[in-house]
């Protein structure tokens, strides 16, 4: 069996919301497995930051950082020029970045409910639809988005969250279909409750945590990294038959029936 369906080594990797949690674990991730990484996020002295941390923690790795707001337009066409700047061969598109305001649903007001679909389907949209010149110079590429159990059953976290996940993973389906013939496999990942520093204040709360762990089979909170080796795996040349799937980390949440 061959090493090197097992490794990025030589290939080009854009990551959105890399400064933390779950896009941070992805960076290192793909890092490890021989990528350079773009690393891109809204607050360019963290984003900076982890990227120093990251070369330190991973020896021979490489990664370069660029600031942006992927839900302005104006950003997002900087952040792919930039990423045309290493040579037009992007490997890898993943993005991450993401963003909620959970209410009842008569509650939001039509500017908050719009702007959670901005970040996360509709710049995730623009930028797979930006990336794809870049994408098609290889005979394999891939995207993958980050998704939520919320676009496939219901959970806490708002009615907008789940619309616009669940727009995300049809968007994922529908582009792998399209874009198959381009060389570009797409797929989407669906995280449960993952310890980050946005899930940490609800997951402070013991009786909200009592209620998560009860609908998990496993027991327990996911971390980041289980996260990301979905991720790098989809990446993987050894994952080129896959396209199309929305694969859930979620510990069994989704299988667990009453």
């Amino acid at each position: 069996m061959s090493r090197v369906r097992w490794r990025l080594d030589g290939q080009l990797a854009l990551v959105t919301g890399a400064s933390a949690g779950i896009g941070r674990a992805i960076s290192a991730e793909l890092m490890a497995l021989g990528a350079t990484v773009l690393m891109s996020a809204r607050h360019e002295d963290a984003l900076e930051a982890v990227r120093e941390e990251l070369e330190s923690e991973i020896p021979g790795a490489q990664a370069y950082a660029f600031a942006a707001d992927v839900a302005d337009p104006d950003d997002r066409a900087a952040l792919i020029d930039w990423a045309a700047d290493f040579g037009g061969d992007l490997n890898i598109l993943v993005n991450n970045a993401g963003g909620n305001l959970s209410r009842a649903a008569n509650d939001y007001a039509e500017d908050e409910w719009r702007e959670i679909f901005e970040i996360n389907t509709f710049s995730a949209f623009e930028m797979c639809r930006l990336a794809h010149p870049l994408l098609t110079r290889h005979a394999a590429s891939a995207i993958v988005n980050i998704g939520s159990v919320s676009g496939a059953t219901h959970v806490r976290t708002g009615v907008a969250y789940g619309m616009s996940k669940a727009a995300l993973h049809q968007m994922s389906r529908n582009l792998a279909v399209e874009w198959a013939e381009d060389g570009v496999r797409v797929n989407t990942v669906a995280p449960w409750y993952i310890r980050t520093r946005r899930t940490s204040p609800k997951l402070a709360d013991p009786d909200y945590l009592d209620d998560v762990l009860l609908r998990t089979p496993m027991g327990r909170i996911g971390e980041p990294h289980e996260v990301a080796a979905l991720v790098a795996f989809l990446c993987l040349p050894a994952a080129a038959y896959i396209t199309g799937q929305c694969i859930a980390v979620d510990g069994g949440f989704l299988a667990h029936g009453f």
